[in-house]
């Protein structure tokens, strides 16, 4: 904890030209006369650290001192920056900010303003609507399970609403289309998968059990929701004339083919699932399937469905 603290204190003077002893202490939980130890092993390490009297005084770094930025550019510095705030929408941690403030830290101040436009311009906001805490949670003891190579146990349902109970090794979280999955070795299976989290339920982590990592396998060969284009169909959706706004949200102009009737034709090669019929159903009315004719029936019937039971 002390080596955290003392990284943060060199990370903070950096970016700021003085702060006061009693705000370090309350920042870290500590006593004034520790944060002035701190500073002492700081300055011992060769970092010049140079404390001003008075009551504009403060703690600072000797004027010029920066650290050494020969490794990166701005431009990539910038890179950096913005993916690490895009992935932080939706998986936020303390390392993220701390990395920032670092890559901050080594650009020049005649640079900062420019810096901090480029970083600004990109967002890229993974975060669900509903910004869930339970999911939160599990992602932070999914990832301390990977970091202690810890087995997890879960309850799983999966597309089709099978449930069924696992053990697995978790080897990585990966966020894929707004969704966060994670691959591992299923005992029960044999073989990686990958297990969306929002259908993990009960999870629990052995902290007595713990395995050794596993090479990992190409994307193709994991077992999920990936499929190979060998297994899609070609889809043909027409879109009704007031429904193009819809149709620009899903899919690029040149993809969108306009018709005598002033309706929209979409062919688009998807693999035929839960989440393909879902899709299509999530368009209303505004939306016909015109091929396959076995899709159109499947539609056709669960829209029946539905209507019986608001009859």
């Amino acid at each position: 904890m002390k080596l955290e603290r003392l990284l943060s204190i060199i990370i903070l003077l950096i970016n700021h030209r003085m702060l006061q002893a009693k705000d370090l202490a309350e920042r870290f939980e500590v006593s004034v006369r520790t944060i002035y130890r701190d500073i002492d092993t700081i300055n011992a390490a060769g970092i010049p650290i140079i404390t001003y009297q008075g009551v504009y005084g403060g703690i600072g770094l000797a004027e010029g001192y920066r650290l050494d930025r020969n490794l990166l550019t701005n431009d990539e510095l910038a890179a950096i920056v913005t993916a690490l705030r895009s992935i932080s929408t939706s998986y936020e941690k303390a390392q993220h900010q701390q990395l920032m403030e670092k890559m901050n830290s080594v650009v020049h101040p005649v640079d900062a303003k420019a810096f901090q436009s480029k970083t600004s311009r990109v967002l890229i906001d993974y975060s669900p609507w509903d910004n869930s805490a339970r999911l939160q949670e599990k992602l932070e003891r999914i990832e301390k399970a990977i970091d202690n190579g810890l087995f997890i146990a879960f309850t799983y349902s999966d597309a089709q609403g099978k449930i069924t109970q696992r053990t697995a090794e978790p080897h990585t979280l990966i966020l894929k289309g707004r969704q966060w999955y994670v691959q591992a070795y299923c005992i029960e299976r044999e073989q990686f998968r990958l297990f969306k989290l929002r259908r993990i339920k009960n999870l629990s982590v052995d902290a007595e059990l713990s395995f050794t990592r596993r090479p990992l396998p190409e994307q193709k060969d994991i077992k999920g929701k990936q499929s190979s284009i060998s297994d899609n169909n070609e889809v043909v959706l027409r879109f009704q004339k007031e429904a193009h706004h819809l149709a620009e949200d899903w899919f690029d102009a040149e993809e969108l083919i306009p018709t005598e009737d002033e309706t929209w034709l979409v062919k688009k090669a998807y693999p035929e699932d839960e989440w393909l019929y879902s899709f299509i159903l999530s368009f209303g009315p505004q939306v016909e399937v015109l091929e396959p004719v076995h899709l159109r029936e499947i539609i056709a019937e669960r829209v029946m469905q539905i209507t019986k039971i608001y009859k």
